[in-house]
């Protein structure tokens, strides 16, 4: 009797055990399931974001009629804010230096401090998803776009080679930077935050005068904001310690379309909201020919990085 009373004990324990551990492995996948919903909700709710379909933008025309431009130039300052007209002109690919140039400018019917929502890059380009970094400078609409992972982080407006020096196109890496550089055509020109990408040929991206049209003599001008940017955003090249040999290059940018160098494609705007639009089928065909070579160049220049900060760490 005895000897029967502890066998059932015994189950009766080992039953509770059982039920115990399975409650608690219940709660586990729970709290696990719980914290991979979050994760993959969030997930989703960023993918919305980006792939969340936005109305275009429409603009009109303010104009600076011949013979009272200056009038014209007061009420328009009146009329808009600083920010404001930052937006505008960077719109019509102007610095506030050279606003004077213009005759007509394009307004959006939305004025934003986020300059993204004007973009006429798309938002992601899915097979840039596997790419770090990379930089697009546009001849066709004058700007620029930047790429983390295939998500836009930034764009802008820039002038790049006018027709008789014109900045040549194709896949290239970021190289060298200097905060202040001298310009080799002409030593009074001072190009600030330049990083150039053709160094054999001395060209780079850098501060310069924006006059609304292709007017560098083959580089590629930017506002200043944007080119501080960049120039803290994009990686110099790595060379041996004899600084004679490349190990690793920098930042993929690619200058690539046709310009018209004597229209201002932005105008088109005021007929077709999405006149300028690039859209993410059109990036992805313009970038697929060179991913292979751009995923090559990134993972040795992981490697090389990598191995330099080890050496840096031994050494220390």
């Amino acid at each position: 009797m005895l000897k029967k009373i502890c066998t059932i004990s015994m189950l009766f324990c080992l039953s509770f055990l059982f039920l115990q551990c399975e409650k608690n492995e219940s709660v586990q996948n729970t709290t696990s399931n719980s914290a991979s919903d979050v994760a993959s909700k969030k997930a989703e709710v960023q993918q919305e974001i980006v792939e969340q379909k936005v109305e275009p933008i429409k603009y009109s025309e303010f104009v600076f009629p011949k013979g009272k431009k200056d009038s014209a130039m007061a009420a328009f300052d009146e009329k808009y804010s600083e920010e404001e007209q930052y937006t505008i002109l960077a719109l019509n690919r102007l610095d506030k230096k050279n606003k004077w140039r213009a005759d007509t400018l394009i307004i959006p019917e939305k004025l934003d401090t986020d300059f993204l929502i004007y973009s006429p890059f798309p938002k992601k380009v899915e097979n840039l998803s596997a790419v770090k970094k990379m930089v697009f400078f546009s001849y066709a609409i004058h700007a620029f776009a930047v790429y983390e992972n295939g998500i836009l982080k930034k764009w802008g407006p820039s002038s790049m080679g006018k027709q008789g020096t014109p900045t040549e196109k194709g896949l290239t890496f970021t190289n060298w930077k200097s905060e202040m550089a001298t310009s080799t055509v002409n030593s009074s020109w001072k190009l600030g935050f330049n990083f150039n990408i053709y160094n054999r040929l001395g060209i780079g991206w850098h501060q310069y005068d924006l006059p609304g049209y292709h007017a560098s003599h083959s580089c590629l001008r930017l506002l200043n904001e944007d080119a501080k940017w960049l120039y803290g955003f994009a990686d110099q090249w790595v060379l041996d310690n004899t600084g004679n040999k490349v190990l690793a290059k920098g930042t993929p940018v690619l200058v690539f379309g046709d310009a018209e160098f004597k229209t201002k494609p932005w105008r088109n705007l005021l007929k077709n909201p999405e006149a300028n639009t690039l859209s993410e089928e059109k990036m992805s065909e313009i970038v697929q020919p060179i991913l292979t070579k751009i995923l090559e160049e990134q993972k040795n220049s992981e490697e090389v990085r990598s191995r330099r900060e080890a050496e840096k760490n031994n050494d220390a």
